[in-house]
This record gives C-alpha cells, structure tokens and sequence, in this order.
C-alpha cells in the first residue's frame, strides 16, 4: 500500500488530504471519503485503506481544514464521555456548523483536478462516500459534479433534506451516477419524516438510487470503535460500498 499526505491549494487555503492506493494494478479508480463530524483519524484513514486494499485510489480530506489539523482542531472526540467531556462536544458542533454544501462543493473542484493528474488513477468516473454529517455532502457533490461521479453512497447521513435553500434534495435531478443512501432503524439524527419523504423526492427527480434502513442499528453503526457499532451492519456496508462502485467505476 502506498500512502502519502497531499497539499491542495484552494480558495480558502491548503487542504491536506490523505492519499493511499494499492502499490500493484494501478492504474486504479478514484474514491474520496467525506469524513464525519469526529474529523480526522486513524479510524477514518484504516477504512480509507480498506477501500483501497481492494483496488480504488481512495483521498479522504480535512474538511476542517481551515481550522487547522486533527492536531489542532480544539477537541478530542474520544474524550466527550469523559467528565468534562461537553467542551470537546461544543467544538466539534462548532467545526461541523462551519461547514457548508457550498463550501464542499468548492473544496472538491481542486481536490478532482488533484487526484486526475496523479497517475496512479485511472481515466473515468469517480467514486464518493461520506457518514454522518457529510451524507448532504455526497448528494451536494454529485448533483454538482454529475460527470465525475458515477457512484456515490451516504451512510445514516443527516441534512439530505432540509427546509433550506441549499438543501441537497433540491438538485437531486442533476445527478447522473448511481446513489446509495443507507439509514440506522434508530437514529435521532434523520427523522422519520425525512426517511418518508426521501424515496418519492428521488423518484420524481429521476435520480437512479437506492434506499436501505439496517435494522437494530444506531448512528455510527459501521465504525468499529464507537459504541454503536453493529458487525453485521458494518460489513453489510462494505458490501453495499464495494458492489455499487464496481458495478459504475470499473467499466
């Protein structure tokens, strides 16, 4: 496995982005992972290398970049259940709220132009995924970017739909690559309105797509290291993941 850190240039500043792919086959396709409000870590980079292990050239960026590093952030998700832990909490809401649809969508420009002139990725479609947080982040870049992402696939992703103006839903119709949206069966995050309303929103907007709840499952149900990590779920997200980018990035 070859794994580096790249410096991005971008309107806002430097975007450091974690890069890993397969050190034989290549050229290989491109995925990027959107990553979840907790930010930057060894976890998220190991699932990143996992996506890679079966042969994608996977770049998984800072979004908090410009708040600085995951050394510098101002809180330790890991410690928000510790005594004292809701300053930890009150800056990752914070970081999270600092972000936008829109200044992802800027973000991802640089990051494509990036990841097409290495030449360890392969000419064609790209490949997205995100949880938590960056769920509206893949429907927004999608629907931005329609001839460079073929798949895309949220994880219990919040604000998919909102009542705002730049809610995601709102350009699904612009989106031409093939959409994965997977919800936990208990999740304070996503209301059950938003899971009623959601598949007749992608129908009429002719969005090619597919709508899964994981039974018995909480939010954050594929990550091994948080407490509602569900073995099943998680593997059944792989699965999902590693078939929905083969069938749209490997022809």
């Amino acid at each position: 496995m070859h794994e580096f850190e790249a410096k991005i240039e971008t309107p806002d500043g430097v975007l450091d982005t974690f890069i890993c792919h397969p050190e034989e086959g290549g050229p290989h396709p491109a995925v990027i992972i959107y990553m979840d409000a907790p930010a930057i870590r060894e976890e998220l980079r190991d699932m990143a290398r996992r996506i890679a292990t079966v042969g994608y050239y996977v770049a998984l960026p800072n979004l908090y970049y410009r708040h600085g590093t995951e050394h510098t952030y101002g809180f330790e998700f890991s410690k928000m259940r510790e005594p004292g832990g809701e300053k930890h909490g009150a800056r990752m809401f914070e970081l999270m709220g600092s972000l936008s649809n829109a200044k992802i969508v800027s973000d991802t420009r640089p990051l494509l132009d990036v990841i097409r002139a290495d030449k360890n990725t392969k000419d064609g479609p790209m490949g997205c995924v995100g949880y938590c947080m960056s769920g509206q982040f893949i429907v927004a870049v999608a629907a931005a970017y329609p001839d460079d992402f073929a798949a895309a696939a949220s994880y219990y992703g919040v604000s998919i739909l909102t009542d705002k103006d730049d809610s995601p839903h709102l350009a699904a119709d612009k989106i031409k690559g093939e959409l994965y949206l997977a919800f936990a069966a208990d999740d304070p995050y996503v209301p059950q309105e938003v899971l009623d309303k959601l598949p007749g929103i992608l129908e009429e907007a002719g969005t090619n797509h597919r709508i899964e709840i994981y039974p018995d499952t909480e939010h954050g149900f594929a990550f091994p290291q948080r407490p509602a990590y569900n073995k099943a779920a998680g593997e059944r997200h792989w699965e999902r993941m590693f078939a929905l980018f083969d069938r749209n990035l490997r022809s």
